[in-house]
């Protein structure tokens, strides 16, 4: 029914919430444990680039499974997996202990956006695509504010451990409740449905069937993957801006909480939830307005979700500088806020840019794709970057610096709206019915 393509959104919602909220505790809590294991800026750094780096590396493997098997069991075995490590991160005596959970951790996750995106691109088509996945992006957000706000409050009260035990638990909780709701739609339900005169994706659904045919074409070999990459130079913009973007992301986030903590002396509850609530709720404003003015530039232009993108990083570059630089307080506060509502506009559009690009058989792949190169040469970088700069100046201006990554970003998302071609959009949506 049509309410389902929403109720979809709201359920995905919740698992994307936990899938931030645990990877975003451990920054909360960066001052305990640099007391209790004696940890230097740099291994600070470290368990954040681990986590980025296998995730990263992991990716594609993401999206061949993606593209192949049901996403359903790839997205609730992706969540039972994080939520388990999340609690065995408990264990954890030494720094080792530490890095090699953390990388499990980050295994575990890969797997859930290639599938989530795949799976929501086949219940929206391009005129509803941009508003879903905005919506579900702004599950980052809460999650990201209640990781750090909470695991800090925890902390604070019980210690670091009950933190992963509370995040860890629920995540496991969650995944039992939603085995009965989750739906594998067909793949390229969407576009189909789009391409017929208005028609249901329900009717089409039951002509597939009575038909035998299914829409989606076989999975595309690896070789065949990259092929289709290097055939699409606006695809490899994209793919560009997003390592520039995650690793600004990256370094706000995971440096935020200790930057509060040690210039405005704020406790590890506070400081975590100061770095995370105002990038966070005006990203949830930001994402759903992304959303919107993507999907009305997009019926006027193929260009139109990536524009959105470019504003979101210009717009964002001067704040991040002031986050680093300020003394105040007040100032802070409105940087982060106004950093993160331009955070949004670029965030909702990640995935549905690429989309417009690639044909819906290659969905899964290419957003593993994109993570992984976003992840492992973005944010993987980011935390040890940040961690050796700040030995050597300050974390401030450590912090500052990273709008010139802004930049970069945006230049690269200009360049790929002057190579984008309208036959991009149009093939991204050829999807022909083959034999079941």
């Amino acid at each position: 029914m049509p309410s389902y393509q929403w109720r979809i959104v709201a359920m995905l919602w919740c698992i994307s919430f936990f899938n931030y909220a645990d990877r975003q505790a451990i920054f909360s809590v960066f001052p305990l444990l640099e007391r209790e294991m004696h940890l230097t800026p740099v291994q600070l750094g470290l368990l954040g680039s681990g986590f980025a780096w296998v995730y990263g590396l992991a990716a594609p493997l993401a999206g061949i499974v993606v593209d192949r098997a049901k996403r359903k069991t790839v997205i609730l075995g992706g969540l039972h997996a994080w939520s388990v490590i999340c609690l065995a991160t408990v264990v954890s005596r030494t720094f080792t202990h530490l890095f090699l959970f953390r990388a499990a951790e980050g295994l575990g996750e890969t797997f859930y956006f290639p599938a989530s995106t795949s799976m929501l691109s086949d219940y929206h088509g391009s005129l509803t695509r941009s508003r879903a996945l905005g919506l579900h992006q702004t599950a980052v957000y809460m999650g990201t504010i209640g990781g750090g706000f909470f695991a800090g409050l925890i902390a604070e009260a019980y210690g670091w451990r009950w933190s992963f035990v509370v995040f860890g638990g629920l995540g496991v909780l969650l995944g039992v409740v939603l085995t009965r709701f989750l739906v594998e739609p067909p793949r390229g339900a969407a576009d189909v449905a789009e391409g017929r005169s208005g028609r249901s994706s329900q009717a089409i659904e039951g002509e597939r069937r009575r038909k035998g045919l299914r829409y989606e074409k076989p999975p595309l070999g690896f070789g065949a993957f990259l092929g289709l990459v290097g055939r699409t130079p606006a695809l490899l913009c994209l793919l560009g801006a997003f390592m520039c973007a995650n690793f600004v992301a990256v370094v706000l986030l995971s440096w935020m909480p200790k930057f509060l903590y040690d210039r405005f002396h704020m406790g590890l509850a506070m400081s975590g939830l100061t770095a995370t609530v105002f990038v966070q709720l005006a990203s949830m404003v930001g994402a759903p307005v992304g959303g919107w003015l993507a999907d009305l530039w997009r019926q006027r232009s193929p260009r139109g979700r990536m524009a959105v993108q470019t504003v979101g990083v210009l717009g964002g570059a001067p704040f991040v500088v002031l986050c680093g630089m300020t003394a105040s307080v007040a100032t802070l506060v409105v940087s982060l806020t106004l950093w993160g509502f331009f955070k949004g506009l670029y965030d909702a559009n990640i995935f549905a840019s690429a989309f417009d690009v690639v044909p819906p058989e290659a969905r899964g792949r290419t957003a593993g794709f994109m993570n992984m190169i976003g992840w492992l040469a973005g944010g993987g970088s980011a935390p040890l970057a940040i961690g050796l700069i700040a030995e050597r100046t300050s974390l401030g201006a450590a912090l500052a610096l990273a709008s010139l990554v802004y930049v970069a970003a945006a230049a690269l998302l200009i360049a790929g709206m002057m190579m984008v071609k309208h036959n991009d959009a149009v093939r991204s949506h050829a999807v022909r019915s083959v034999p079941l």
